[in-house]
């Protein structure tokens, strides 16, 4: 017998907030962020103050439970890595890495490289569908990425947040301005024919691929810088190895066997896996395979946004900047968090109810963006 859990607190505090859209088919929400810039960063640094007091005399904070930043030294030619926390290459985890849009249409499958992704972000588009920014570092070896679609808006955002370079092929005409804000890889533009090809075995649109070699060309002709910047520190908060997260004690957390995200098109769900710890993917009905098999991940992050359309189009106008809430998925485990962006541009952070930024365990991480008013289609189900 399945165990259904519902989250409802995050129903009920999202619902006063949609009302007044929830009638409105084609109703604009902003992008950037209804408070002040100012309003905004004292509301983040509020939260971060609070955690810290909190953690300055627990137990964590003592026993070094999570990494931080200033640890983050290479030794015997490896670092650890922004996307997995865990230890790479010191010339993979360098770098910055490549934020490719795919495709997740029937048609385009497998997905190409998406195994390789230390994070990946899954959110709707037009139509019901839905397409993924698979976030890799390394790639140097892989001949065939993809395939690769075009860009929305909010797509942007996500890859700024992790200083990466951002492939696409084309844009909708809302997301266009936006691409000015971070370094890109368009297909569409002069670079794309070195940046991308087409396959024989796919029908266009679905057809066109990047690769390690493309990619590192292109780079190095637009003269994008290849490093993070200096001041990036990084998106999450990694636990130690022998600190692993299991979320037991943690008075909000429910079991987490299974976790449908909602979507209507693919119907996608992940399945957790007690003898490896991961959860492995599904969707449209089988198991859901990239070109290196089925796809599983340690972390699964549920954000929901505030979503409408741009006036009198499909196009979806997801808003990634104010916050809300959301879900932390671990171990078998799911807790409920709340999220806050930092500025416009900087990451954002997962809370837990304490307002304690919450850690993740080292590995992949699949971030579903989760349209607001749609939040009560999520189920998660405890063991069988």
């Amino acid at each position: 017998m399945k165990k259904r859990v519902w989250f409802g607190f995050a129903v009920g505090m999202l619902s006063a907030a949609l009302m007044a859209g929830c009638g409105k088919k084609y109703e604009e929400v902003a992008v950037t962020n209804l408070e002040t810039e100012s309003q905004k960063e004292s509301s983040t640094e509020e939260i971060r103050i609070n955690s810290s007091a909190e953690e300055s005399t627990g137990e964590d904070q003592e026993s070094g439970e999570y990494y931080t930043s200033e640890e983050r030294i290479e030794k015997d030619g490896k670092i650890r890595s922004y996307l997995t926390g865990e230890m790479v290459e010191a010339s993979i985890g360098n770098r910055r890495p490549a934020a490719v849009m795919m495709s997740n249409d029937k048609e385009a499958q497998p997905q190409y490289g998406i195994n390789r992704a230390g994070v990946v972000y899954e959110a709707p588009v037009e139509g019901g569908m839905n397409r993924y920014m698979a976030i890799i570092e390394d790639y140097d070896d892989l001949s065939r990425i993809g395939s690769v679609r075009s860009c929305r808006t909010y797509y942007t955002y996500f890859a700024r947040e992790f200083n990466a370079v951002y492939a696409h092929f084309g844009q909708s005409t809302f997301a266009k301005p936006y691409l000015s804000n971070l370094d890109h890889i368009n297909g569409l533009e002069g670079i794309g024919t070195v940046a991308y090809y087409r396959s024989s075995d796919r029908k266009s649109p679905h057809n066109a691929y990047t690769s390690g070699e493309r990619l590192n060309k292109s780079i190095e002709k637009l003269g994008f810088k290849k490093e993070y910047n200096p001041d990036y520190k990084g998106h999450y908060l990694f636990a130690r190895t022998g600190h692993e997260v299991t979320l037991k004690d943690a008075d909000s957390a429910k079991d987490a066997y299974k976790v449908y995200p909602g979507y209507v098109y693919n119907k996608p769900w992940f399945e957790y896996h007690e003898d490896d710890g991961l959860y492995y993917r599904f969707q449209y009905g089988k198991a859901h395979k990239g070109d290196e098999g089925q796809i599983r991940v340690k972390n699964i992050i549920l954000q929901y946004c505030p979503s409408a359309h741009y006036a009198t189009t499909d196009y979806l106008n997801i808003n990634v900047h104010d916050d809300s809430y959301g879900m932390y998925v671990t171990e078998g485990r799911a807790i409920p968090v709340k999220w806050s962006k930092e500025g416009e541009f900087g990451p954002t952070h997962y809370y837990d109810m304490e307002n304690n930024e919450i850690v993740l365990n080292q590995g992949k991480t699949w971030v579903c963006i989760i349209s607001a008013q749609d939040s009560p289609k999520v189920e998660i189900y405890g063991k069988q």
